[in-house]
């Protein structure tokens, strides 16, 4: 199993960035995912998750701005982030779980500026 995101890069504050991550080895549908960040200094946090039937859910500080969604056709997840604060800059990752590890992508930059 591996991943891959793509999609980032600098964004004004307000504005908005669609986070791409790219599944492969086997069909996406058997597994939920996740959407991590992490910023300098800080702890890796989880943003969103979605479940193999559709089910998400977000910390609490997306506060609704963010929508996780995933095409099990395409073996893609999505990240769709508006609203963007300086404090959501980050460098984002998908994530699941395969054979009781976590698999990881190699994270993507967000940045936002003012």
């Amino acid at each position: 199993v591996q991943l891959m995101e793509s999609g980032g890069g600098s964004v004004q504050a307000g504005g908005s960035v669609r986070l791409s991550c790219e599944f492969s080895g086997i069909p996406l549908k058997l597994n939920g995912m996740r959407w991590y960040r992490q910023a300098p200094g800080k702890k890796r946090e989880m943003v969103a998750a979605i479940t193999t039937g559709g089910t998400s859910d977000y910390a609490d500080f997306v506060e609704g701005r963010f929508t996780v969604s995933r095409d099990n056709a395409r073996n893609m997840v999505y990240l769709q982030m508006n609203d963007l604060k300086f404090e959501d800059a980050a460098v984002y990752y998908c994530a699941t779980v395969y054979h009781c590890g976590w698999i990881w992508g190699q994270g993507t930059q967000v940045t936002v500026s003012g």
